[in-house]
């Protein structure tokens, strides 16, 4: 390969390239960050046959690279492409990654999902060897790609390589695990005594992710309640026990926005700029939100709400599916924006003929309409049941949108709850509609006092959740592992430079 890399980061998303939720918009600005910091970095990342490569121009730098056990006649093609200064490598095996879908169609995951990315895990354990030196710190997220840890933590037992390569590994959400049959365990690669239920059993289950969090040296989550949550069995997704035993490895680290994307006074994608200190704008924002989506020109002076996100139980959407009927007694409109449960797909568009003029459900994403949701609502709506960081309410109180969110994981983190002096949006106990309504209620109450109201919109559009901070709470992490800065080939930025 010719390179020498510090920090390697492994997922399988990476926003522009691909992406299907938070974790490729991570991996987009975490890596960017640091390499902006000085640090010597590069991502691997799958080669999808649904690429938006076509800016960044990837080219082939090796011709197939043996993956080892348990393939000894399977071997993969690497591309490279450079991502604003930062280099982005792709794994290349067509029948693995030249899908239409990255995991899953309409009708389930891929049958061979476990294969697949057992063989992404192993194939940058190949490309990482060509490298001029080991990694210092190898950083892997979810459970795609999780099996890094497992397979560099009994690696360094046989292989010299390894020796002093530290591992950390992040867990997105922990909901989604990578459990598949034991056979499967068998062709992994993985040696027989890590087939235990301190390592990646689980219930006589192959548990990919349990074997990051196992075999990891640090665990971390995307926000500090998020890491305190999934300690206990009502967040912990059957995993409590193995993360209570590495809970002195455990750290929360809050994720970051991406400010230049999510910016309302420079978004390409609105009517009209504005900022904190000029926000009058909003107005024709919410316009043109009214008259893209056919609503009537009533609603200018009425509450809006909008919600965007996976039309799932997670997301709370059945939540506000209930409430609908008496949110428009209020005379509110509620925008939605996502896709998901096919009966929720129902109800919404159900909702839609039942209450004309005040219901508009958009089913499927687009990254237009997300931004002009962001804009054009009054109140952001994010009735969740577990959150591990969100991302989204951090757009919404930089666009003016004050939130209305359960007070799970990044979501406490990140929203200072109403009547306080210096809230920023409004906060509910727990998952049930009763409680989101009332929420609501106070919510809607307030947006009737317009200097009040301006007041809470300003405040959360001066809320700074950049990605700096982050990225220097990660550096800490690394440092902790024994990563010691090249202070000679620093970039001279600071970290408040860098986004």
């Amino acid at each position: 390969m010719g390179s020498k890399f510090d920090i390697c980061f492994v997922a399988s998303e990476m926003y522009p390239f691909s992406k299907t939720g938070g974790l490729a918009d991570v991996i987009g600005v975490l890596p960017l960050t640091l390499h902006r910091m000085g640090l010597k970095v590069c991502v691997i990342t799958p080669l999808y046959g649904r690429l938006a490569t076509s800016e960044y121009s990837p080219h082939l730098v090796y011709e197939d690279i043996n993956v080892g056990y348990p393939w000894p006649e399977i071997s993969t093609d690497v591309f490279k492409a450079t991502f604003h200064g930062l280099p982005v490598y792709f794994i290349d095996r067509g029948e693995y990654f030249d899908r239409r879908y990255y995991y899953c169609t309409h009708k389930g995951d891929y049958f061979d999902n476990c294969e697949r990315f057992i063989f992404f895990c192993r194939a940058a354990m190949s490309l990482m060897k060509k490298l001029d030196s080991p990694p210092k710190v190898v950083h892997s997220h979810d459970w795609h790609a999780a099996l890094i840890n497992s397979f560099i933590y009994y690696g360094k037992r046989h292989d010299p390589y390894w020796k002093d390569t530290s591992t950390i590994f992040t867990i997105h959400n922990l909901a989604f695990q990578g459990r598949f049959s034991v056979r499967l365990f068998w062709d992994s690669g993985l040696p027989y005594e890590a087939w235990t239920p301190e390592g990646v059993e689980y219930y006589d289950s192959f548990n990919l992710l349990k074997g990051g969090i196992a075999h990891a040296d640090l665990v971390t989550t995307v926000s500090p309640s998020y890491a305190q949550e999934i300690l206990t069995s009502e967040f912990g997704c059957g995993l409590e026990g193995i993360l209570q035993k590495r809970s002195h490895d455990l750290k929360g680290i809050l994720n970051g926005a991406d400010y230049t994307v999510w910016n309302p006074e420079k978004d390409k994608y609105l009517a009209a700029g504005y900022s904190w200190d000029s926000p009058q704008a909003k107005a024709a924002c919410k316009k043109d939100l009214i008259d893209k989506l056919f609503l009537p020109p009533r609603l200018a002076d009425r509450p809006v709400l909008g919600f965007i996100g996976r039309l799932r139980t997670q997301k709370g959407i059945d939540l506000l599916l209930e409430i609908i009927p008496q949110l428009v007694k209020k005379d509110v409109g509620v925008v939605v924006l996502g896709e998901g449960g096919a009966e929720y797909e129902a109800q919404l568009l159900d909702l839609m003929e039942r209450f004309p003029g005040n219901i508009s459900g958009l089913v499927g994403y687009t990254e237009e309409m997300a931004h002009v949701i962001q804009a054009g609502s009054d109140i952001f709506l994010m009735p969740s049941r577990y959150e591990p960081c969100g991302l989204t309410q951090m757009y919404s109180l930089r666009y003016g949108t004050p939130p209305v969110a359960t007070a799970v994981g990044g979501l406490k983190d990140t929203i200072k709850p109403y009547p306080d002096a210096d809230a920023t949006g409004f906060i509910f106990d727990r998952p049930d509609s009763a409680l989101f309504l009332q929420a609501l209620d106070q919510a809607l109450a307030l947006f009737e006092n317009k200097e009040k109201w301006r007041e809470m919109q300003l405040r959360g559009m001066r809320a700074d959740f950049s990605w700096t901070t982050s990225a220097e709470a990660y550096l800490k992490a690394y440092k902790s592992l024994g990563y010691a800065e090249d202070k000679k080939k620093i970039s001279g930025k600071t970290p408040s430079d860098v986004i």
